[in-house]
């Protein structure tokens, strides 16, 4: 059972109840565009499955066949327990070092766009960490734990994290000393200077305070949410590419072949001299800081919601059929998701020209097609 997809529904009932909660009691923590845009990319992250082939799983498999301890007994309640614990110790490092290094941030980055805080939040999702995430859980392999028993726990590891993305929880005392809590993962999620670069842990918190990444929320210091780059658009694959072009740009423009190996393997944001000199990043002032909330009319809102919806159905359809990576029907559907979702941003930017009505007629066309060729025929 794939237990992330199976707790969908109840990811998107909580978001309902977060709500309805903040219009009770009028400390509203959505909007519209910002929601969408999160849980776009939280689709697209799981239809990469339907056309991605990463090369993790035959890593694993070959570890535990070849260069593996004996196997641990998947029926031990032990070997859950020492294996919930170790995953989350690899997650701890794997996300340290996803904001550490600018290649692994790359695929990071997604999550954290956001400039606001809440459970939509947790599924703004990343659709390139299969590229090289899979490096940190290969000594879970190495040291005899089964396949089953790391991808169940891997699991339960993203599940816990869902219900941390948000502000209406505080502090819950003794709690926050020895797990992840909605209060430190804002921290986490700020770009203030002083929260930056903090609480990485997945469920447990003690990694961080064991090794000096641990910051407690500060009631003087109200967390600005986003990242210090904004990218000011909901363009998924702006989202998703943006950091990765980066870094190709520096590598095109310096002069310096010794910073275009360094550019891959260097601390986020680094630039190489000449390109930081010609071309220098534009980071947010904070003390000016305004989120990005283009405004556009009810019913490109109303449409942006419909069409949200069927990519959606889109995605579930793909997830109930089993499609496996790189068949046909894989590719059709990510095109049409990610089709769509470009026409729900250029919506939300205000972006309606005719241009805009060319390509989503096109759209609705293959749409159409695709229907027709799946449930008529």
């Amino acid at each position: 059972m794939d237990l992330v997809l199976f707790s969908v529904p109840f990811f998107l009932l909580a978001i309902a109840l977060e709500l309805l909660w903040g219009w009770r009691t009028g400390k509203y923590t959505y909007r519209l565009n910002d929601a969408i845009s999160s849980l776009m990319l939280g689709n697209l992250s799981q239809a990469r499955k339907f056309v991605a082939l990463g090369i993790g799983g035959t890593v694993y498999h070959a570890t535990t066949v070849y260069f593996s301890l004996p196997l641990w007994d998947a029926t031990a309640p032990l070997t859950w327990i020492v294996a919930f614990v170790l995953y989350d110790f690899c997650y701890y490092w794997l996300h340290r070092m996803g904001h550490e290094r600018q290649i692994l941030w790359a695929a990071h980055v997604a999550h954290h766009q956001s400039e606001e805080y809440n459970l939509s939040t947790a599924l703004r999702q990343t659709s390139s960490g299969f590229l090289l995430g899979w490096v940190f859980y290969v000594p879970m392999f190495a040291l005899g734990i089964p396949a089953e028993v790391v991808v169940t726990v891997g699991a339960v590891n993203l599940l816990y994290q869902f219900w941390v993305h948000t502000r209406y929880i505080p502090e819950l005392g003794w709690f926050e000393w020895f797990f992840v809590s909605p209060s430190n993962h804002r921290v986490h999620h700020a770009q203030n200077d002083e929260y930056m670069d903090r609480n990485y842990g997945g469920v447990f918190i003690i990694w961080d305070r064991l090794f000096g990444t641990y910051q407690r929320e500060l009631a003087e210091t109200p967390c600005i949410y986003g990242i210090r780059g904004p990218i000011k658009s909901w363009n998924p694959l702006v989202a998703l590419t943006h950091v990765y072009a980066d870094m190709a740009r520096d590598i095109y423009r310096t002069q310096s072949w010794s910073s275009r190996f360094k550019v891959l393997g260097a601390r986020t944001g680094w630039q190489p001299a000449d390109v930081a000199e010609t071309y220098p990043r534009h980071k947010n002032d904070l003390s000016v800081f305004e989120k990005y909330d283009p405004q556009v009319s009810g019913w490109m809102q109303i449409y942006a919601v419909l069409n949200f919806i069927v990519m959606t159905s889109l995605s579930v359809y793909g997830g109930h059929q089993a499609v496996a990576s790189g068949s046909t029907l894989g590719w059709q559907l990510i095109v049409l998701m990610l089709w769509t979702a470009l026409m729900i941003a250029w919506a939300l930017e205000g972006r309606t020209n005719r241009a805009f009505w060319f390509f989503d007629a096109c759209r609705v066309a293959l749409l159409l097609i695709f229907c027709a060729t799946r449930f008529i025929a």
